[in-house]
């Protein structure tokens, strides 16, 4: 017993992002000449199209002045996972020595997330390590302001006044 085809566009046979020569060849099998006729227009219209040398009619596209690409960070600035990334990094590099990548690593925690008061508390502790009095003092001082109920506060305020003591001390 031979099987019936089904017909062309049922349920079990519908493609429809297939307009090509299998559903023109089925068309014809199935004696539908119109609608081959049809499938065959519509591929050469496509084909004619796409061969066609049109682009000298269209006038020409404005070269591209929207420099924002150029001015785009290469990572978005407010990404808090990135910071507590950095965060760990940067304690990383503290326990290693390298106080330098460390001040990098807080830093870009800061920028990913700038209300954030724990990389400016790191940061103060690698400038301080460093030598960097002024700007250890400003840090802790941030951290502070960000963050006015820490538990370490009293510890902070005493560093702030040994390095504001220590820099006075330099002045003279």
């Amino acid at each position: 017993m031979a099987r019936q085809p089904l017909p062309l566009f049922s349920r079990a046979n519908f493609h429809h992002t297939r307009l090509d020569l299998i559903t023109m060849v089925r068309c014809l099998t199935a004696r539908r000449l119109p609608l081959a006729a049809f499938f065959w227009a519509l591929c050469l219209a496509a084909a004619a199209a796409m061969q066609s040398p049109q682009d000298s009619a269209k006038p020409k596209a404005k070269p591209n002045s929207d420099n924002a690409t150029e001015n785009a960070p290469d990572q978005p600035m407010w990404d808090p996972l990135r910071a507590e990334r950095d965060l760990e990094v940067g304690q990383y590099y503290m326990r290693k020595g390298d106080v330098d990548a460390a001040m990098d690593r807080f830093e870009d925690a800061i920028l990913a997330k700038p209300g954030y008061a724990v990389p400016f508390r790191y940061l103060g502790e690698a400038q301080e390590k460093k030598g960097l009095k002024r700007e250890a003092i400003k840090s802790y001082a941030r951290y502070l302001d960000l963050f006015p109920h820490a538990e370490d506060r009293a510890k902070i305020e005493k560093k702030i006044e040994k390095l504001r003591a220590e820099v006075d001390k330099s002045k003279k």
